[in-house]
């Protein structure tokens, strides 16, 4: 029997496969939830660079958020990496949600950088 660790690394692998068989030259936005902050971030896998970054650590949201485990705290990053990917040049991108279902915090991350004016 697989260990959970196991299972999550699976999706995961499923889910990159997805994302880079459809990005047709795209960058990827990808997310990682950990159980007290939340990262995000703006890769080119052809360059092999992180093209804008966000995270709930970042001195920007420090001060405004009480915890970075929350939905709310999610929202923030959100907005906060569209507005880099904007200054980065990056309108569109393919979200890559790794191994979480997309619900939460990733969905509420999702939502606020599409509010933002990222297009995926």
């Amino acid at each position: 029997m697989l260990k959970t660790k196991d299972l999550f690394a699976r999706r995961k692998e499923r889910t990159r496969f997805k994302v880079r068989k459809l990005s047709n030259g795209r960058p990827r936005l990808s997310v990682f939830r950990s159980s007290k902050q939340i990262y995000a971030q703006i890769i080119d896998d052809r360059a092999g660079r992180t093209l804008a970054a966000a995270s709930s650590v970042d001195k920007d949201l420090k001060g405004k958020l009480k915890t970075g485990a929350t939905v709310e705290a999610a929202v923030e990053v959100g907005k906060l990496l569209a507005a880099r990917a904007k200054d980065a040049g990056v309108e569109t991108v393919v979200f890559d949600r790794g191994g979480y279902k997309f619900h939460g915090r990733v969905k509420a991350l999702a939502d606020a950088a599409r509010e933002s004016g990222l297009n995926f």
